[in-house]
């Protein structure tokens, strides 16, 4: 038979031995806490290190003479990285070293909107005229189309792939319509608006002539506007046959025969050939350096360590969202 003494040992026991597991496993979670800090503080030593090399390294080569380099990747869009703010500004960077001898735009782009490849292509204009003699080339890769081949109409020559695809001078609004989907389904669209033509671009409302006529009416307008730069760009080295601004896209091979380029070549082939020089820099505004790491390893902690810390790691086994910019 137990005691009052024997069960109160047994409860101050049982009290010590929990209160003790319990500061065992939080020691352990702020070791856990502190061990991650630690690592996220190597590996972000690490990456200046790279990025601090990688930068002293391209000081130096930009001391040579050198082909200054530009990429135009993805679709031409205000808030990607072939935007008119992002590539104006590399453009204005290359024309401004005097070390370099040239400018190459490589350009791998289906297109994309009008009014920022027509930035693009009246700054590559105007900072022509400032420095005359400093030549820029065009370099086509998978694709140049659209509004990707406005801009390589600035470029005093175009170069391409044999298979590249270029052209596509010619501009498009499309969208669907589903006013026959909903009768079928008995549904009724109820669309209040103020301003007759307001609704001409809803899915849901009937095609007006009127609106149709105006669409097209922008869409030529817009449409001329390429083909007054193209032929400025390109003078007399375009043959005259109206399909080039059919919005038909052609290989490299037949764009040269169409006057779209002037010749076959890559970036390094301009760099050696054209040129004459052996370093090439990469003046292309790309994201934040470390953003842009994290990013390709699927982890959102880019944006903390913009602002120089980590906020918060609340949880052991926190997941971190993948994310892109």
């Amino acid at each position: 038979m137990t005691t009052k003494k024997d069960d109160n040992w047994q409860q101050q026991a049982i009290e010590k031995f929990a209160y003790s597991a319990l500061k065992e496993q939080r020691a352990r979670r702020r070791w856990g806490i502190f061990f991650k800090f630690v690592w996220l503080f190597i590996i972000f030593l690490i990456i200046v290190a790279i990025f601090s090399n990688s930068g002293r390294s391209r000081q130096a080569v930009s001391k040579l003479p050198h082909a200054a380099l530009i990429k135009i990747r993805g679709t031409i869009m205000p808030t990607g990285r072939a935007s008119a703010d992002r590539v104006n500004k590399a453009l204005r960077a290359a024309f401004k070293d005097k070390t370099a001898t040239g400018l190459i735009i490589e350009i791998n782009s289906p297109g994309g909107s009008a009014v920022q490849a027509d930035a693009i292509y009246q700054e590559i204009m105007h900072l022509r005229k400032q420095r005359p003699k400093f030549k820029v080339y065009a370099v086509c890769s998978d694709v140049c189309a659209s509004g990707a081949y406005f801009v390589a109409a600035a470029a005093n020559d175009i170069y391409a792939n044999p298979a590249s695809i270029v052209g596509s001078i010619g501009v498009l609004m499309n969208g669907f319509g589903f006013v026959d989907t909903l009768h079928k389904l008995g549904v009724t669209r109820r669309l209040f608006k103020a301003g007759k033509y307001k609704d001409f671009l809803d899915p849901f409302s009937p095609l007006q002539p009127a609106a149709v006529a105006q669409v097209h009416q922008m869409l030529d307008v817009v449409h001329q506007q390429f083909i007054n730069s193209v032929k400025k760009g390109r003078g007399d080295r375009l043959v005259n046959n109206p399909i080039i601004f059919s919005g038909l896209a052609w290989t490299g091979q037949t764009a040269k025969q169409l006057g779209l380029i002037d010749g076959f070549g890559s970036v390094e082939y301009v760099t050696r050939r054209v040129l004459k020089v052996k370093h090439i820099v990469n003046y292309t505004v790309s994201p934040n350096p470390l953003k842009r790491l994290f990013n390709s390893f699927g982890v959102s902690l880019g944006a903390a360590f913009e602002g120089g810390m980590i906020k918060a790691i609340t949880q052991r086994d926190a997941s971190i969202q993948a994310s892109y910019q």
